[in-house]
């Protein structure tokens, strides 16, 4: 998530505490299997998903919820990633995968 990302890129010493820069700093990270570009999602509760693969950075609007109907937000984190993943699994684009969840 965003709180997260902003530790990761101070511990990694990327000298930015800007969420994008950070996905597009972490995307550009050396991985075993380099044919396929690295997805980073960063989650910011209500605020737009940032999604980044390679230099490409995009955001998606959360559906909007009253603070009535939340009721617990543990395994939120959770639910979003089996959603995500399940669609990204299946071959879908990254917005439809974003959306689902």
């Amino acid at each position: 998530n965003d709180t997260e990302m902003a530790a990761f890129g101070k511990a990694q010493d990327f000298g930015t505490e800007d969420l994008k820069e950070i996905g597009r700093k972490i995307s550009a990270l050396a991985k075993e299997n380099g044919d396929v570009p690295r997805k980073v999602v960063i989650t910011q509760g209500d605020k737009p998903t940032i999604v980044v693969q390679g230099d490409s950075v995009q955001e998606y609007a959360v559906i909007e919820i009253a603070a009535d109907d939340i009721v617990d937000t543990n395994g939120a984190g959770d639910a979003f990633v089996g959603g995500f993943l399940s669609q990204l699994v299946l071959g879908k684009p990254l917005d439809v995968s974003t959306w689902c969840c």
